[in-house]
């Protein structure tokens, strides 16, 4: 990882170094250039010329905000979920109002292209890559940020007005008070708004309702030149659909209006088990476009796992509970269909209607385990996964995430190189994949996908073991990822990377396609300094988009 910073910095210590020219001390310098120097030096002092010597900018520790900046102890700034990456930022800015952020990001583009200082909003610290970190620039805790304290509102067209600071977990608490939730989904709720909207917000619901960012109808943005706009769809529709999914790239989202839906109390929570691809890719295929299906639908890819029915029985039931116990999971690849369907305590139908739905599907009868639990309880399952690994210290480990989104009509041909020969012995953490419905998403936004109407989420959630050499170390994970990507490449399945990672602009050029061209134009015109959000990389300050 040092060895990685190094050569990711070098570049930009040589460019500083080169900012003047060279001096050599072994040529005699004559007399009358020394007088010459300091008779230029005493007019400017005198004349109060500011180019003769570098502008020093106004300090942040002058500026006037309602919160405060913090200079020292900000290491946690430097680090992320992805335990990879660790850039200091100069400062923490801590803000109470959207003002101060506004401030903030006003001070620095007025300070022109002459400065390096740049700015990143850092939510609940899940960046995988150093996504929400400035180098030597201003981090801003937008947890921290005050003000209108979230509304629901309810009727025929519910929705919940919320700080892009928000956790969603505090926002389902919330509209539960009022029998409402949001649609949409991740499946780790203690992530906040501005940062899943800045990405696209996929989970099972994602085939129906499509990603989070389908389901905003107002935003709050501070953009790069400082500019606090309230956008929609028919209000500054341009920078609206340049936010959603925008990496950070043109905006930071200070607030939200999000929908709402009626919530269910309860959820059937079912798993089932498949041997062969074909047979789970058909399935998950007929659920999404199906009329009457689950309201949740993942999958999951299991390798090699030891007693898998047994780890089961502690969340949920067997529907055969002797044939389940003789089921071998050892030295097998597995497919894992998740499904729930939410209703009401007082549905005396719910199972026959499972059993209806689950009558279509060709799984292993045997492996049918089901489960019922407040829908809560749910969506926040993943919350006591972790809860259990930091207790062992496991929750702070490198984590070195590849997702990709993959055509319908490749998925075969990725699973059968991918499953069948580069992961065939070890996963290193959980895999998932399911498809979504392409005409749920809106092509208005910067969310970059595949072109066909169906393509799978494929998310390798692997967690490294600190210091190890072998399959569980970061190395091994990171060559593997490599693997996989360059057989994506290489067989041109046309996949794209969902929460994106790049080093050069030429592969966010690739990774962008004919709308490159399009993405960099609102780069220029909504943060035309590239002063935000430069841990993706995409752009270096003060160069050109285009």
């Amino acid at each position: 990882m040092l060895r990685g910073f190094c050569l990711w910095l070098l570049p930009s210590l040589l460019k500083k170094k080169m900012r003047y020219p060279p001096i050599s001390f072994l040529r005699p310098i004559s007399i009358p250039f020394i007088a010459s120097f300091v008779i230029l030096f005493l007019g400017c002092l005198t004349a109060n010329i500011s180019l003769c010597l570098p502008i020093i900018p106004s300090s942040l520790e002058t500026l006037s905000v309602d919160g405060h900046f913090s200079f020292h102890g900000i290491e946690h700034a430097a680090r992320d979920f992805g335990n990879r990456y660790q850039f200091l930022p100069q400062a923490v800015l801590h803000p109470k109002s959207v003002s101060d952020i506004a401030t903030t990001i006003k001070h620095v583009w007025q300070m022109g292209p002459g400065s390096e200082l740049t700015v990143a909003a850092r939510g609940h610290g899940h960046s995988l890559q150093g996504q929400a970190q400035a180098h030597q620039g201003v981090v801003i805790n937008m947890e921290s940020l005050q003000g209108t304290e979230m509304q629901v509102y309810t009727g025929n067209f519910p929705y919940v007005d919320v700080s892009g600071g928000e956790l969603w977990i505090n926002i389902l608490h919330e509209s539960l008070k009022y029998g409402l939730a949001p649609k949409s989904w991740t499946d780790y709720l203690h992530l906040t708004v501005g940062g899943t909207l800045s990405n696209a917000g996929i989970s099972g619901q994602a085939f129906r309702h499509g990603p989070q960012i389908s389901n905003v109808h107002w935003l709050e943005v501070v953009t790069g030149k400082g500019e606090v706009i309230n956008c929609s769809k028919k209000q500054h529709g341009d920078l609206f659909h340049s936010v959603l999914g925008g990496l950070g790239q043109f905006g930071i989202i200070t607030r939200a209006r999000i929908s709402l839906e009626p919530a269910p109390k309860m959820v059937k929570w079912i798993r089932v088990l498949y041997s062969d691809f074909s047979t789970f890719a058909r399935d998950q295929e007929y659920l999404i476009s199906a009329e009457n299906t689950f309201d949740y639908i993942e999958g999951f890819v299991i390798i090699n796992r030891t007693g898998l029915l047994n780890n089961w029985r502690s969340s949920f039931n067997p529907q055969d509970p002797v044939q389940a116990s003789q089921f071998e999971s050892d030295g097998k690849i597995l497919f894992c269909l998740e499904l729930t369907k939410n209703f009401k305590v007082d549905n005396t139908n719910i199972n026959q209607e499972v059993e209806s739905l689950l009558s279509q599907l060709s799984y292993i009868p045997s492996t049918l385990f089901l489960s019922e639990v407040p829908y809560i309880d749910f969506l926040d399952r993943v919350h006591v996964s972790e809860v259990k690994l930091r207790s062992k210290g496991l929750w702070e480990v490198p984590h070195p995430w590849l997702n990709l989104l993959v055509p319908k009509s490749k998925i075969h041909n990725f699973a059968k190189e991918v499953f069948g020969k580069i992961l065939k012995d070890t996963s290193n953490g959980p895999i998932l994949i399911y498809p979504v419905n392409k005409s749920k998403w809106d092509n208005r936004t910067s969310a970059v996908i595949p072109e066909e109407d169906i393509f799978y989420l494929v998310a390798f959630l692997s967690s490294a073991v600190p210091s190890s050499t072998g399959t569980d170390g970061l190395e091994y994970i990171l060559s593997r990822n490599k693997r996989i990507l360059d057989f994506c490449k290489t067989a041109r399945l046309g996949a794209k990377q969902y929460l994106p990672h790049y080093t050069t602009q030429e592969e966010w050029r690739t990774h962008f396609g004919p709308r490159w061209e399009a993405f960099a134009q609102r780069k220029s015109a909504y943060d035309p300094l590239a002063i935000l959000a430069p841990g993706h990389r995409i752009f270096q300050k003060a160069t050109p988009f285009l």
